[in-house]
């Protein structure tokens, strides 16, 4: 048996990101990647070692890729410019590409098998990250004079991540851009002025 042809892990890792977009990590088959990639099981086991390895390849690539507006928005003004950034941009990548809707850190284990732990907790660890970076642009605003003293920055931080998280779902269920944006309309009329 002959070895395994080299890949392009680059054409790999991005067939393979749509593939664990769709389906998540444990809806995504050895064989969706490979099909997806062009490549035989051999040459990805060769170039990622496991399944795990290359979904968190994957994960890392998405951030760097689709995920640039979270560090735009934590230089935004306001408090309220950082919320309305995050919902918005959020809405245009979760409804961008038909065949993939929703969120890659949503869809790609809400729930599973013992053995997917691991890969569960690393979008868990992913997602508490960016909230806390959120958090933290949201106490600089109070301090600042942006957000009223009465705000709760790490309650507003939550609360803006569970209605991103909760449209990266419903537009991953078939929910139209036009009404997600009025979701954000509405989390942003709840927002505390100073």
């Amino acid at each position: 048996m002959g070895r395994p042809r080299k890949i392009d892990v680059e054409k790999t890792l991005d067939a393979a990101l749509c593939v664990f977009w769709r389906k998540g990590y444990e809806g995504a088959s050895y064989t969706d990647l490979t099909e997806a990639a062009g490549v035989e099981r051999p040459a990805l086991y060769s170039a990622f070692g496991n399944k795990e390895e290359l979904f968190r390849r994957v994960l890392a690539r998405y951030y760097d890729r689709y995920m640039d507006f979270i560090p735009e928005a934590l230089q935004l003004p306001t408090a309220r410019a950082v919320a309305a950034h995050l919902l918005y941009k959020s809405i245009e990548l979760n409804t961008r590409y038909p065949e993939h809707t929703g969120c890659l850190g949503i869809n790609g284990a809400l729930a599973g098998s013992d053995d997917a732990e691991p890969v569960r907790q690393a979008l868990i660890d992913a997602r508490a990250e960016a909230e806390v970076k959120v958090r933290t642009r949201f106490e600089q605003a109070q301090s600042e004079g942006d957000l009223p003293q009465t705000a709760k920055p790490a309650a507003l931080a939550t609360f803006l991540m569970a209605v991103v998280h909760g449209m990266a779902i419903q537009a991953k269920a078939g929910f139209s851009r036009e009404t997600l944006k009025t979701v954000a309309e509405q989390a942003l009329n709840a927002w505390p002025s100073a």
